[in-house]
């Protein structure tokens, strides 16, 4: 009765934090296969309805994130969805079904301190029959996952740029990179590591680690509460595309040839000892990890 009562204003402050993070952490890794077998296990019911209604309304735990994690699976899934490029095998109506399941599962998971044990279990039913067991607490980055980490927690600091001179430096730099680079080479480069993430089952996580970096870059400066520059928002994303590539290159490194990834992350020693330098920031840094895009 405590639980069921006590407000929840923080994901970190959840009662199913676990819960919550195993299913968030697994869906960037769905194979196809699981999708599928996602759309069999679903099945709409009065029941469920009702249970959901109750797992998404105004007073249910963090419903605010819960309907942002649906909105981060219909991207992560836009191809799926769309059906159209050569690498999507599974038919879009098949995947639309799954991920009504996904999100029960999710709203499940946020709203369980307030929902009685059998909506609960009615919403995860197909979640638990493909995932009985949670498969861990953050999507794998790859053999490099670190140095990807390191890169999405540097991108908050460049909010800083308006105040603080090491920051403007490391954005000048980054700008620089962008303007004088070779545009057809540095995209046919893209190209191969998109490819890479394709035929190695990451393409998911490819467009989440793209979602945490705009996240991160596209931050309000902490001391004048301001988004920067304004007046050249073109500049600004093109660099933030620059860092979103250049994490995604970290992604596919251990399969790309070493030319491609030695143009791919050469700004990583321009941005990367940036975070280094503002490691008293250590909340900044933790904010911008990947569960936070969903």
């Amino acid at each position: 009765m405590i639980l069921r009562s006590r407000r929840i204003d923080r994901l970190e402050d959840h009662p199913n934090l676990r819960g919550i993070l195993a299913i968030l952490a697994q869906l960037v890794h769905t194979s196809d296969t699981e999708l599928g077998e996602l759309a069999s296990a679903w099945r709409n019911t009065p029941q469920l309805a009702v249970a959901r209604d109750k797992a998404l309304s105004p007073d249910a735990p963090l419903v605010v994130e819960v309907l942002a994690a649906f909105d981060a699976l219909s991207a992560i899934y836009a191809d799926d969805l769309a059906g159209i490029d050569n690498y999507v095998t599974v038919d879009p109506g098949v995947t639309a079904t799954a991920l009504k399941a996904v999100r029960d599962a999710i709203a499940a998971a946020y709203a369980r301190p307030i929902l009685a044990r059998s909506e609960y279990t009615a919403l995860i039913r197909p979640w638990r029959t493909v995932y009985p067991r949670g498969r861990g607490h953050e999507p794998d980055l790859g053999p490099f996952g670190s140095e990807v980490k390191r890169v999405l927690a540097a991108l908050p600091v460049l909010a800083r740029r308006c105040h603080d001179p090491d920051s403007l430096r490391v954005y000048d730099g980054l700008l620089v990179t962008v303007l004088t680079r070779d545009e057809l080479a540095h995209r046919d480069a893209m190209e191969v590591a998109f490819d890479s993430a394709v035929r190695t089952g990451r393409r998911r996580v490819w467009t989440l680690v793209r979602r945490s970096a705009a996240e991160g870059f596209w931050r309000l400066c902490p001391s004048c509460h301001k988004m920067i520059n304004l007046e050249d928002a073109g500049s600004d994303q093109r660099v933030m595309e620059l860092c979103a590539d250049l994490a995604c290159a970290l992604l596919v490194q251990d399969i790309l040839n070493p030319d491609i990834v030695a143009s791919l992350t050469a700004p990583l020693h321009t941005l990367v000892p940036l975070q280094d330098r503002h490691n008293n920031d250590r909340q900044t840094g933790r904010s911008s990890d990947v569960r936070r895009s969903w």
